[in-house]
């Protein structure tokens, strides 16, 4: 079995405006439209830890922690906090630029699974991930929790289903 390379996850930060066709009648952006643009941000994340082709796998524990609205700026910004073989979790969080003294608001935070693939679409092996600051840690304990929590689900809800065949 060969060692895989180690490897630091870089921040992605990318910049988006809230559009009129972005959101419901009463000015408030879309989830899923939202969640695109996250999607995205963490695919960029994935990719350039990866180098590699990804295609996103889930998306677990998505807070909507406050309203988005037509004309903000956005600031989604993504990093890799855990790594499988084939497998990376991205953090990614998405703020709303009040300005002045505001500055950055928290408004939406998601982790989502990706998977890298080679030339021929097979899952390929990932680097491991290099952690070396507290908040790293904690990142990384937390995907781990909700990885974890998304495996005992997994298995109740196979449960579950075989109880109703």
């Amino acid at each position: 079995m060969t060692e895989r390379n180690k490897k630091k996850a870089e921040e992605i930060e990318t910049w988006n405006f809230v559009f009129p066709n972005q959101s419901n009648p009463y000015g408030n952006m879309f989830g899923g439209e939202l969640l695109a643009i996250m999607d995205t941000t963490a695919a960029m994340a994935a990719i350039r830890y990866a180098e590699k082709t990804v295609s996103t796998a889930s998306v677990e524990r998505v807070i909507f922690k406050k309203p988005i609205f037509v004309g903000d700026r956005i600031k989604t910004v993504a990093k890799v906090v855990l790594v499988g073989r084939t497998s990376m979790m991205v953090r990614t969080d998405v703020f709303v630029d009040k300005g002045g003294d505001e500055g950055d608001v928290l408004s939406t935070t998601a982790h989502f699974t990706l998977v890298a693939f080679d030339e021929q679409r097979v899952p390929a092996e990932v680097p491991e991930l290099v952690i070396e600051t507290d908040k790293e840690k904690k990142q990384s304990e937390l995907a781990q929790q909700i990885k974890d929590h998304v495996g005992r689900r997994e298995v109740r809800i196979k449960e579950v289903v075989e109880k109703w065949k």
